[in-house]
């Protein structure tokens, strides 16, 4: 993030978030009608952890809506290096059903590049934890256009997978793909004309070849649009501002139009109160240190039912975090991380409800399009259905 949205009046949040909150009880009621109907089996829930993973990241405002100086890079390589010892030892400790180490996808700002971490974030990718996506901050002090943010793109895209071996292609000698986070939320123009400027950014991903934006959900942000809790693809032309309004739901059978949207939960949450009255908390799963993981929250991520119509036991639940924020690290792959897993574990075999399969956005996108062209059961044989990893596997 480089950039302090301004404390908007609180008529104008609630405006901001009126979209949305009017959908969210169809939302609701269509996932607890589905629960119902599918009330017995064992459920896949299939988990996407992505980091806006900014180790040049300096939290101090500077006082001109935005943060202070980047850190320099000798700081971040003790940072990266702190992270990456954290990672690994989660990693061996924490394993999914499928024996799939936990670890998160690590979206890299294309603006902040520098060869000596990417070469250590490659290692980790390599290493089986943490493969490399594309995050970009842009338009933040005056809009960007078209061109420009094309050439970003592609000059980040093909670093990355010429330099560092990361990304995926589909096929032995396809074009780079990637999946997308844009920073702070405001993905092809959403943010009322802040940081961004480029109405037609979404089909210049799918030019550049984007299959997935992973930037949702960003409530309570302007930047939020009604299309909630759900993997879809954009319903208005790719070329107008905030495409992805509106969309269809993927759909056992469908016809896949790149890239796709992927949201991780937005929900309501009614446990808080003040004086008996239910104050509730907007969650968007995102993992801090003031947004303590447990069950409840867990069963909450669970019961959005985010996935592929007509293949209702593959649930897939992404949720975020920002990597280098002060205090959240020991939360994102430290202690409580591990003993969060531990307890849903727990939960997981004394219910038989579930089974937890971890997944980078790669493995979770081509999951997804297994499921779209109908394949079912264990959702961990598709991890490299459809785009594979240009880094040759170690040996």
């Amino acid at each position: 993030m480089t950039a302090v949205r301004k404390n908007p009046a609180a008529v104008s949040k609630l405006l901001w978030n009126l979209p949305w909150l009017v959908r969210y009880p169809f939302s609701r009621a269509r996932a607890i009608g589905q629960s119902i109907v599918e009330s017995t089996g064992t459920h896949h829930l299939i988990f996407v952890v992505a980091n806006h993973f900014e180790p040049a990241y300096n939290e101090e405002p500077n006082g001109n809506g935005g943060y202070g100086v980047p850190m320099d890079v000798d700081t971040q390589l003790r940072r990266f290096d702190q992270w990456a010892r954290d990672a690994y030892a989660i990693g061996n400790a924490v394993r999914d059903c499928n024996g799939t180490p936990f670890r998160h996808t690590n979206f890299y700002p294309a603006e902040q590049y520098h060869r000596k971490i990417l070469d250590r974030m490659a290692q980790l990718q390599a290493d089986g934890l943490g493969e490399v996506e594309v995050h970009l901050h842009h338009g933040v002090n005056e809009p960007d256009n078209k061109d420009n943010l094309r050439r970003s793109l592609v000059e980040f895209r093909d670093l990355l997978a010429h330099e560092h071996k990361c990304l995926s292609r589909q096929g032995e000698d396809g074009t780079p793909r990637y999946a997308f986070i844009h920073g702070n939320w405001a993905l092809a123009n959403s943010a009322q004309g802040q940081f961004c400027g480029v109405d037609s950014e979404i089909e210049i991903l799918a030019e550049t070849g984007c299959y997935a934006d992973m930037t949702l959900p960003s409530a309570p942000d302007v930047s939020q649009v009604p299309r909630i809790n759900s993997i879809y693809q954009c319903g208005r032309p790719l070329h107008e501002r905030k495409p992805h309004r509106s969309g269809r739901n993927l759909a056992v059978g469908d016809s896949i139009k790149l890239p796709i949207i992927f949201t991780g939960p937005l929900l309501l949450d009614w446990r808080r109160s003040t004086s008996f009255v239910p104050k509730p908390r907007v969650e968007t799963g995102d993992i801090t240190l003031k947004a303590p993981l447990d069950v409840k929250r867990f069963n909450l991520w669970r019961s959005a039912r985010i996935g592929v119509r007509g293949r209702p036991e593959w649930i897939f639940i992404k949720l975020f975090c920002h990597g280098f924020f002060e205090g959240d690290q020991p939360t994102l792959v430290g202690e409580r991380m591990q003993e969060f897993w531990e307890r849903v574990f727990e939960v997981s075999q004394n219910t038989r409800a579930f089974q937890v399969h971890f997944a980078t956005a790669r493995e979770a996108f081509n999951m997804a399009y297994a499921a779209v062209d109908g394949y079912a059961g264990d959702p961990g044989k598709y991890r490299d259905y459809k785009l594979t990893p240009i880094m040759l596997p170690r040996s």
